[in-house]
Parts: C-alpha cells; structure tokens; sequence
C-alpha cells in the first residue's frame, strides 16, 4: 500500500484537475449558448435560399447548370470533413470520423476514388493518417463561423466537380438536437437533390436578367455556400454542448476518486497510528 505522503500527493493532483475540469466546462457552457444563437440566427437565410433553389430545380429554364445535373455513373467522390480544432469534446470527433471512415472503405471497395476536404484540424490529421487525396483544407476557425475562411477550400470542391473531377459531392458533419445529443450525418451536396431541398408549392418558373447561366451561378453556389456554413455553424455548437458534458463527467469523476482517496489515506494513517500505539504498549509492557 502507498505512504500517507503519497496518497496526499495524488489527492492535490487530482483536486487541481477538477478545478482545470470545471472551469472548462464554465467556459464551455458560455460558449455553447453563443454557438447556439448564431446556429438559429443562420437558419432563416438558410431556409429562404434553400426555398429559392428548390424552385428553380423544378423550373425549366433554357440552361440546365451543371450542379443539377445526375451523372450517369459514379467513378469519384469529393467529401468535406468536418470537424473541431481541438479535442476534450467527448466522442464527437470520433463519431464522425467513423462514419466518414465506413464510406470511405465502402467506396473504396467499389472502386470509386475519394478527393477529401477539411474543415478542422481533427478531420485534417484524421484524413493525413488514412492517406486520401487531400485537395483543401481550413484549421484554426474559431469558435464563430466565417464564411471568408471557408470560401477558398469550398471553391476549391465546388469548381472540381463543375470541372468533372468527381461525380458526386458529399458532406459530413455533427448536427446539433439538443445539448446532450448530437448526431453524425453524412449529406449528398451535389448533384442536388430535391430531398435536401425539399419540393415547391405550386409550378414556378423564372424570366432571367442578363442571363439565366449568370443568376444560376450565383444562386446555387450560395446556396452550397449556406448549407456548408450552416454544418459548421451546428458542428460548433455540437462542439461546445459535448465539451460541456465530457468536462462535467470528468469533474465528477474527479470528485469521486478524490473521495476514494481519501478513504485510503485515513486507513492508511489510522493503521499507522494504531500500529504506533501498539508498539509503544508492548514497549511498556516489557520495561
């Protein structure tokens, strides 16, 4: 069993711990409401832009844009990744990896070839040990989204599946429920699909000023553009919620080992008392 000295060492060690535990978790909390409200402050724009999209896939306009189009086989896939920057969040990152790592295998034994895109640095490294063909990537985005740190490596996807690199764009990221519940998901970005965007009410069409390929470029690409922001904007706040819960536990854990501890040491200090006074007993006994 260790000395008395020992255990009070080990119990200072796992008190200072808790208290680096809990301020995280204070922190996290703060941040996790803030991440929260600018998640539900992008939702509006997102919806009217999807609604937009959504009508002008069911038009018929005299120019069919090329993210509208269904090819007609799959021989390589673009992902976008998207993780956090840093760990002690839980198994949020891990959650996602996995999921991205099981369609990367499937496609792979299709024989399909992968093209990768990171936002985070988690996804990054994640995407560097398993050897795929990094083409872009984003690290050190901060705890608010800005869409003018993202818009370099999302071009970067964007114009390679225009330019026929790869037939199919997909997206993988956290989406926020609810504080203690956050789910992986994976999304077809392009070619879009009415699933994602849902189907108009009624029959819309358009009349198009200058030109109709001019209006659909700039309309559909913010409209990826809203879609990735939004992801990001849900990965934070997934971020800051499993943050939160994982530095809670650990506090707890800390509290509770703390307990355990200190149960020893006072067995601990009590037998050496006891075997003190004995000792001292048997002396008087034989003098």
């Amino acid at each position: 069993m260790p000395g008395t000295k020992e255990i009070r060492m080990k119990i200072r060690s796992v008190q200072n711990t808790r208290k680096i535990t809990k301020a995280m978790e204070m922190v996290a909390a703060s941040k996790m409401r803030k991440a929260q409200e600018r998640m539900r402050q992008a939702r509006p724009y997102g919806e009217k832009i999807r609604n937009v999209a959504a009508h002008i896939s069911h038009a018929n306009p005299e120019y069919r844009h090329p993210f509208l189009v269904e090819r007609d086989t799959v021989k390589r896939i673009g992902m976008i990744l998207i993780t956090t920057d840093t760990g002690l969040c839980g198994g949020l990152n891990t959650n996602v990896q996995r999921l991205a790592l099981a369609k990367f295998k499937e496609w792979q034994g299709q024989g399909e070839e992968i093209d990768a895109c990171c936002i985070g640095n988690k996804g990054f490294g994640f995407m560097q040990r398993l050897g795929a063909n990094i083409l872009s990537h984003v690290v050190q985005i901060g705890d608010r989204p800005q869409m003018e740190k993202l818009i370099g490596a999302v071009k970067v996807m964007l114009d390679g599946y225009t330019q026929d690199k790869f037939d199919r764009l997909m997206l993988f990221y956290t989406r926020f429920i609810n504080t203690m519940k956050q789910e992986p998901v994976m999304e077809q970005l392009l070619p879009l699909s009415g699933e994602r965007m849902g189907a108009p009410k009624g029959s819309w069409d358009y009349i198009y000023e200058p030109e109709a390929k001019v209006v659909l470029d700039q309309a559909l690409t913010r409209y990826i553009e809203a879609i990735i922001f939004q992801a990001v904007a849900d990965n934070m706040a997934s971020e800051q919620s499993s943050r939160m819960v994982a530095m809670k536990a650990a506090s707890e854990n800390a509290s509770t080992l703390i307990d355990e501890l200190t149960l020893v040491y006072n067995k601990n200090r009590q037998a050496g008392i006891t075997k003190e006074i004995s000792e001292i007993v048997g002396g008087a006994a034989a003098v």
